[in-house]
């Protein structure tokens, strides 16, 4: 039986239409013989648009017709994947994060394993523990990863930096208070922030990253210790986190990631803590790493790096054809040469170590320098803990960031929701 929040949404989405790409369609008429795959994604921000693009076209090349359904928003765009799985009309493939999003769709028996891509390019070896984690059940593998994502880096704007007064980056959370303080103090928005309740939850893990270090990081979302929940040292995270909500705007509830990612890129706002994503919609609007803008993957060189990233998952079947789609495009996507073009793009860094990353960006150079410090290494909240438990935090992290909330009773309510 299917349970958890991504199940629950998917029957708010019985009646979801999905978008599909009208000259695609019209191939698949005139070529029936050549693999199609139907493809439900969210890539629909301006970055992510230009990046699903360069998959759909090695798709293309390979011999494939691309059927693009793209979805705003991962929640809907899950929950109408699910639904089709169940529904006995799946995608031909679908995205997912790296994460225990699918573990109940696998466990169902409804997802065909890609074990033969994993041992030919060695994934045992090859792929990061924390990406393993979540893609390989019972000793198979069940997604096809294409990048990394962090999923907390520190965007700042080099024309507010100077237009404030600020000459270096933060190294602590007192610097980076006092950075806020100069931006507010010069009339920027300190902080720009989505205001909604994932974006919290982003902003949360930052500063239990760099203020906990890895060891209370872990400790309190992988171990979900109670006595690390309870702790003062975590109450002292949260009491940060809550301060943040003074540097924020009037405008920030409601607003998308990529919008807040906006006000970064004009010199509105001074910060945003969002993942690499954001770096495709610095990308898309012409911005370069280290000139127009910089890149912070944490206060120190030893702050966690807490990864994800984008999968692609193939609903079991048993019709020839869309296996062959299948399987195709599981190939693809494990290209170097693809996974570079995707990253470019979206922001990301390839999953593969053996590519050429020469051509990505300053902050990408960071990241696939860091990668290579396991020590450094760490899931996001969604590679450690089910979709119940990370809404249930989710749910108290905006209830305690948007009302009066005592920090002793959002201490608490994480902890009992973490207990199980």
């Amino acid at each position: 039986m299917f349970t958890g929040r991504t199940l629950a949404a998917a029957c708010a989405w019985l009646c979801a239409a999905a978008l599909t790409d009208t000259a695609s369609a019209q191939a698949a008429a005139s070529l029936p013989s050549a693999p199609k795959a139907e493809v439900i994604h969210w890539w629909t921000s301006g970055g992510e648009s230009a990046a699903v693009k360069q998959v759909a076209q090695a798709y293309r090349n390979a011999g494939g017709i691309w059927i693009d359904t793209a979805i705003a928003g991962g929640d809907q765009s899950r929950a109408v994947t699910i639904n089709r799985i169940v529904g006995g009309n799946p995608p031909t493939a679908a995205q997912f994060n790296t994460s225990k999003q699918f573990l109940d769709v696998i466990e169902a028996g409804m997802l065909n394993n890609v074990d033969a891509v994993a041992r030919a390019q060695n994934w045992d070896r090859m792929l990061p523990p924390p990406i393993i984690d979540v893609i390989k059940v019972d000793g198979h593998y069940y997604a096809v990863p294409l990048n990394i994502h962090m999923q907390t880096w520190f965007w700042y704007s080099k024309s507010a930096f100077r237009k404030a007064g600020i000459t270096k980056e933060p190294a602590s959370m007192l610097e980076f208070f006092a950075a806020l303080d100069k931006l507010k103090a010069a009339g920027i928005i300190p902080l720009a922030h989505g205001g909604q309740s994932w974006q919290e939850t982003v902003l949360f893990s930052a500063i239990l990253a760099n203020m906990g270090g890895k060891e209370l990081y872990l400790k309190a979302m992988r171990d979900r210790d109670q006595a690390t929940l309870l702790s003062p040292e975590f109450r002292k995270v949260l009491t940060a986190f809550k301060r943040l909500k003074s540097y924020v705007d009037a405008g920030s509830p409601g607003r998308n990631w990529n919008d807040a990612t906006a006000l970064v890129i004009s010199g509105k706002a001074g910060f945003q803590v969002m993942g690499d994503w954001a770096k495709g919609e610095f990308t898309n609007a012409r911005q370069v790493a280290g000139q127009h803008y910089g890149c912070m993957a944490g206060f120190t060189s030893s702050a966690p790096y807490l990864i994800q990233g984008d999968v692609f998952v193939f609903p079991r079947t048993d019709d020839n054809g869309a296996i062959k789609a299948q399987q195709l495009l599981a190939n693809v996507v494990s290209q170097p040469a693809l996974q570079v073009g995707f990253s470019k793009l979206k922001g990301s860094i390839p999953v593969r170590t053996d590519v050429d990353a020469a051509e990505l960006d300053l902050c990408a150079q960071k990241g696939i320098e860091i990668m290579k410090d396991r020590a450094r290494q760490a899931g996001v909240t969604e590679v450690y803990l089910t979709p119940d438990q990370n809404g249930a935090m989710q749910d108290v992290l905006t209830a305690y960031w948007n009302t009066n909330m005592p920090v002793e009773r959002a201490q608490k309510s994480i902890a009992n929701a973490l207990k199980y």
